[in-house]
C-alpha cells in the first residue's frame, strides 16, 4: 500500500520550606487526564536529593496528557488530548521557580487525540494517535505557536487488525542536533524520518522511513546522549528495538523483549542521565518496568531487571542526577518514587507516593 503523505497549508512527601530555591530542587510538571477528577496540570518542587515533593500549582487545562519545555524552560507546550475536532496543542509562559503558567496561545491539530508534543525550538509537532498524524507548528518570536503549517499522515499495512486498522502516530522525537525528525508510525510497523531544513522560513521536511518487526506496533522513541543510537518502544511486541544513527541513517541491530509474558501494552522508554541504563514501561498482568544495561560502545542491551510498578505505568521519567524515578501509573492514581541503585541500576520503592488523579506525563524543570 502507497504512502499517504500530505501537506495542509493554513494561513506526595512534604520537604522543607525555604527562603531561597535549593540547588537540589527541581521543579516537577505533571500531565493528566481530567474525565476523574483531575483539574490539569500540577506542579510540584521535588527535591532530587532526598526524594520529597511539595505541592505548588494546579493549572485548569482539558487532559493534558503529554507536555514538554523550550530548552531555555520558559516556554511550555502542552496537547489537550480530545478525540475531536477540538483537539489541540497550547504554548503556556512557565515560571520555573512558582511553578505558575500562563496561557500564550492555543492552535488546533486537525488530528484527533494528539498524545505527544515535541520542539526543536524553530517548530513545535504533535503526534495525534486517533488522527493517524503529524502535525508541524511554526513558532513566534516569543515561542507562541503559529497555525498548523504540515500534516504528515500515517499508513497501515501492520498485521494486527483490531490494533493497526487505521493509521497512529504515536510520538515525534527531534535528534540531539535538532536537525532530523524521528515518528512512529505505528500501524505501519515503521519509523518515519524527516530531514529538518532550517534554511526556509517554515521548515521542509522529507520523508523516509525505517521498518522494524511487523506486529511491534513502535510507540515512543529515545536517542542515545551522543546521538549514535536510537532506543524503541514498541507497544504490541513490548520489545526494545535499538537502531545505530549516523546522519539520519538508521539500521535495526537488536531487538530484546522486557517481559515474558507480553499483553501487547509496552509505553515509555527513558535512559539514564549517565547513559547506562534504560528503562522501559510496560502495562501487562504484571506492571513494570525492564531495566537494561547498556553498552556504551556498542549500543546494545543486556536485561537486568524487573520492577514492578503499580497499575498501567504509561510514562515515567528519571531526575537529572540520576538518583530517582517517578513513574506515573495512570490507573491507580499515583505517582510512584522509586530510587535509582547508580551501580546496578535496580531500584528501591520509597513508599512515598504522590496521590493524584490519572498522572499520565512528568517532565522536570531545573
Amino acid at each position: 500500500m502507497k504512502d499517504l503523505l500530505f501537506a495542509i497549508s493554513l494561513a506526595i512527601g512534604v520537604s522543607a520550606c525555604s527562603t531561597s530555591p535549593k540547588s537540589d530542587e527541581l521543579t516537577m510538571i505533571i500531565g493528566t487526564y481530567t474525565h476523574a477528577g483531575s483539574e490539569g496540570i500540577y506542579t510540584y518542587k521535588f527535591d532530587q536529593e532526598n526524594g520529597t515533593a511539595k505541592s505548588l500549582e494546579v493549572i485548569p487545562m482539558e487532559n493534558p496528557s503529554y507536555l514538554t519545555l523550550s530548552a531555555n524552560q520558559q516556554v511550555m507546550y502542552v496537547v489537550s488530548e480530545q478525540h475531536d475536532e477540538t483537539a489541540s496543542v497550547s504554548a503556556f509562559k512557565f515560571d520555573k521557580e512558582s511553578g505558575k503558567a500562563e496561557l500564550m496561545n492555543s492552535q488546533l491539530t486537525y488530528g484527533e487525540d494528539p498524545c505527544y508534543v515535541a520542539t526543536n525550538g524553530k517548530i513545535v509537532t504533535t503526534a495525534n494517535y486517533s488522527g493517524g498524524s503529524m502535525s508541524v507548528f511554526p513558532l513566534h518570536y516569543d515561542g507562541s505557536l503559529e497555525p498548523v503549517d504540515t500534516i504528515f499522515c500515517g499508513n497501515i499495512g501492520g498485521p494486527d487488525m483490531s490494533r493497526q486498522e487505521t493509521p497512529h502516530v504515536h510520538c515525534t522525537v527531534f535528534s540531539p542536533d535538532g536537525k532530523q525528525l524521528l515518528a512512529t508510525d505505528f500501524s505501519a510497523d515503521r519509523i518515519l524520518h524527516f530531514d529538518v531544513e532550517s534554511a526556509s522560513s517554515k521548515p521542509h521536511l522529507k520523508l523516509e522511513n525505517t521498518p522494524i518487526t511487523a506486529d511491534s506496533g513502535p510507540r515512543h522513541i529515545i536517542f542515545s546522549h551522543d546521538g549514535k543510537y536510537v532506543y524503541i518502544i514498541s507497544e504490541l511486541s513490548e520489545a526494545v528495538t535499538v537502531c545505530s544513527y549516523n546522519e539520519g541513517n538508521m539500521q535495526v541491530i537488536q531487538t530484546i523483549e522486557t517481559h515474558p509474558q507480553a499483553d501487547r501494552h509496552a509505553a515509555d522508554i527513558h535512559l539514564s542521565p549517565d547513559g547506562k541504563f534504560l528503562y522501559a514501561s510496560v502495562r501487562n498482568k504484571e506492571d513494570g518496568l525492564a531495566i537494561f544495561k547498556v553498552d556504551t560502545v556498542t549500543g546494545l542491551l543486556e536485561k537486568v531487571g524487573y520492577q514492578p510498578t503499580g497499575k498501567h505505568p504509561r510514562n515515567f521519567n528519571i531526575t537529572p542526577n540520576g538518583k530517582y524515578i517517578l513513574v506515573a501509573d495512570m490507573n491507580d492514581n499515583k505517582i510512584e518514587i522509586f530510587e535509582r541503585d547508580l551501580q546496578t541500576g535496580l531500584l528501591t520503592n520509597t513508599q512515598r507516593d504522590i496521590q493524584l488523579s490519572m498522572p499520565v506525563c512528568i517532565i522536570f524543570a531545573k
